[in-house]
């Protein structure tokens, strides 16, 4: 009987831990470096686009946000 219940408290672990996987899942990084850009703007951080979109990039990836997408 203990082994039961340590197997459906375990069942149980997993299915909240993939539940709350699912639910806190950062974002796509297209999503994410968009969010960078943007707010480096309203910051008045001056880069070209190609500058702004590889530093965002970066900055995502040492995240680990997902940048490489």
């Amino acid at each position: 009987m203990k082994a039961v219940n340590y197997l459906l408290a375990f069942i149980g672990g997993a299915a909240v831990g993939a539940a709350c996987g699912i639910l806190f899942a950062p974002e796509k990084g297209s999503d994410t470096r968009a969010m960078i850009v943007e707010n480096l703007k309203k910051r008045g951080i001056k880069l070209s686009r190609k500058e702004m979109e590889d530093l965002a990039s970066d900055i995502a990836e040492d995240l680990g946000l997902g940048a490489a997408e």
